[in-house]
């Protein structure tokens, strides 16, 4: 009786269906998957989660023009258990020469695991805190992470280190696993006062430059960072860099942007990074205060494509503007709050890239943000699979976690049509809730973290949403039809198929714009929920066209829009004759109606019978009774009940 039902449901309607631009932020990238090509294996240490780190002292001395480090790490931890040894992690080419606690030298000893295990004088009980210091050395190069470049730029030397995301540990002991920050640190880089060229070398690292001290020929910069960072947003550079700032007022407590740029590109650099002032206050008016505005906010020129989002300071490989604006919205989500766990990468890159596309909307106008929208839509739909939340066995996959379709372009519109169903003061209020919450706010978070604090800004259930759109694959296609009733509505049914069949059905709001010969328009967005759903649309102008999402606000790809035929003015001029009927069943129909198949279904739903297409039916060995007469035309499937005597 189910189908039966359904077909009466369904007796009268029509039902109907009829860009890839690629988007591959290839810049951005490529710098952020650097190191990871190269570590994302293994890259868990279990052997380092006993103990909690509060401080780094790093003391490292460096020469631009030589592939080698050396220096002193002195790190102060909170043991979690009782301990009776530590571990940190450094590549097993670099050499550790001492390891001292308060004067002592305590026994350690380096493995083919890039471990470094220290054994303790006296157990460390659990709470307490204490400090050691490694000394080490070595060609971090040839440790085959890629996270520390001994290069050149126009026959200048420069150091630079890109760690991300767990590449830290070839070029300084640390501990790199996400769920450990370290609250405050101090760096102190030394290094030749002078390139061969008679040029200054300066230093670049995290935080806010406390001193140069010149000793000799040598030179030591001090940075301090006292907020809670990451092992891979460590980084350091040191090159002939040429100095220059744009000051942020940042409501009357004004901090410097501090750009640190290749001497032959200052000018064309100078030419182009003034607009971070303007981004940094989209940001802040939209979201809050940079987090790091006690400090500085700046850009280091190295020698790779794209960027990285060091806190504090982007190293930069060029000055587009999207590379400006997506670096520095990672100093909110990657920085302050960075993803707990590489499934949830997309806290990172999704939101970088939305607050991308928020520049191009409040620097460039609505046009240009519809433009931008539909390139990521085009992106995202240039393959019908695909998952945004990686899955376990996709998480020491390089290419899937940095992948531009699904943990860039895809979360950024999910973030962007989530706006869209809460409305903007719920949308902004939960983010800036998420970012504010003493939980995440220079920690980390998982997905579940950001879908509660957004259910709790708007009061809503968003399970659906976040299921459909982050946990599973896939895009729907809509098939729209619509009738102007003449009665001031217009009667609109949605359809939908799915691209994956890990989702039975996307519920969204569909948008439409419909309009009027007199250049009316009414812009209305449909919340669909099920397959062949009817909406009734008040209208106070008669209508002529429909577009679906004219402006681009729905992942969606393949769609159609069809203007049925007015079912009363159907129901006189298609029809069939005699009813009750005998042996023989005529169709009458306009001329520009066409039929494409016929079926007679029963009572129960069941197809008996397929006639040949033609305006007479021969329904001979028919059974008496009711039957339904289903007929798939160009203008939809149409529906009309018969008798058989």
């Amino acid at each position: 009786m189910k189908n039966f039902f359904l077909l009466a449901a369904v007796f009268f309607s029509l039902s109907i269906y009829s860009q890839i631009l690629q988007d591959e932020l290839p810049s951005i990238i490529e710098a952020e998957t650097k190191a990871a090509l190269h570590s994302i294996q293994g890259a868990e240490n279990l052997n380092t989660g006993n103990y909690d780190l509060t401080y780094h002292r790093l003391e490292l001395t460096v020469d631009p023009g030589v592939a080698f480090i050396s220096g002193d790490v002195t790190s102060h931890f909170i043991a979690k258990e009782n301990l009776n040894e530590i571990t940190f992690e450094l590549s097993d080419n670099m050499v550790v020469s001492e390891v001292i606690q308060r004067g002592t030298p305590l026994s350690y000893t380096q493995n083919s695991d890039d471990e470094v295990v220290i054994t303790l004088p006296q157990v460390q009980n659990t709470g307490v805190l204490d400090s050691l210091t490694i000394r080490y050395s070595g060609n971090p190069i040839s440790s085959g992470f890629g996270s520390f470049e001994q290069t050149t730029h126009n026959g200048d030397p420069i150091i630079w280190t890109l760690s991300e995301p767990f590449g830290a540990k070839g070029w300084w002991p640390c501990k790199q696993d996400l769920n450990d920050k370290i609250d405050v640190i101090d760096v102190y880089i030394t290094s030749p006062q002078f390139n061969p060229s008679n040029e200054e070398y300066i230093a670049v690292s995290n935080g806010l430059e406390q001193s140069q001290e010149v000793n000799g020929t040598m030179k030591t910069t001090h940075f301090k960072h006292q907020h809670p960072i990451p092992a891979y947003l460590i980084a350091i550079a040191v090159t002939n860099y040429e100095i220059y700032t744009h000051e942020v007022a940042n409501n009357g407590n004004p901090f410097e942007v501090v750009n640190y740029v290749y001497p032959e590109d200052a000018a064309s650099w100078q030419a182009n990074t003034g607009v971070t002032v303007d981004i940094m206050n989209l940001f802040t008016n939209l979201f809050e205060e940079y987090p790091y505005a006690d400090e500085k906010y700046g850009h280091a020129q190295f020698g790779w494509g794209g960027g990285m989002e060091h806190t504090t300071v982007s190293f930069m490989g060029s000055h587009s503007r999207d590379l400006i604006a997506h670096e520095l919205a990672h100093q909110w989500f990657g920085d302050k709050i960075t993803c707990g766990s590489w499934k949830d990468i997309w806290l990172n890159e999704g939101f970088a890239t939305y607050l991308t596309g928020l520049t191009v909307e409040n620097l460039d106008g609505d046009t240009a943000f519809r433009s931008w929208r539909q390139s990521k839509i085009s992106s995202i739909t240039s393959q019908s699979d695909g998952v945004v939340y990686i899955p376990d066995n996709d998480t020491t996959s390089v290419n899937r976690i940095f992948s531009s379709r699904l943990t860039y372009n895809k979360p950024s519109m999910v973030l962007h049509m989530l706006r869209k169903k809460l409305g903007d003061a719920v949308f902004f209020q939960g983010v800036q809730d998420y970012l504010s919450d003493a939980n995440f706010a220079f920690g980390y978070a998982k997905t579940p973290d950001f879908i509660g604090k957004m259910e709790a800004a708007s009061g809503a259930d968003l399970t659906e949403f976040f299921n459909d759109w982050i946990y599973n694959e896939g895009y729907p296609s809509y098939t729209i039809q619509w009738n102007d009733t003449g009665a001031n509505q217009v009667s609109v049914i949605i359809n939908q198929s799915q691209s994956h069949s890990s989702v039975s059905y996307f519920e969204a709001g569909v948008p439409l714009r419909l309009s009027g010969s007199g250049g009316e328009v009414l812009e209305v967005v449909l919340e669909n929920v099920t397959d062949g759903e009817t909406f009734l649309v008040d209208v106070t102008f008669p209508v002529t066209s429909v577009a679906f999402d004219p402006d681009r606000h729905l992942i969606s790809r393949n769609n159609s829009v069809i203007l049925g035929i007015n079912e009363s003015l159907l129901s006189s001029q298609f029809f069939v004759y005699p009813n009750p009927f005998g042996s023989e069943l005529q169709i009458k129909k306009p001329n520009d109606v066409t039929i494409s198949r016929i079926e007679i279904i029963d009572a129960l739903g069941r197809t008996i019978m397929t006639p040949a297409v033609q305006n007479s039916l021969q329904l001979e060995g028919l059974s008496s009774g009711v039957h339904f007469v289903k007929f798939e035309t160009n203008v939809g499937i149409i529906y009309r009940s018969v008798v058989k005597n």
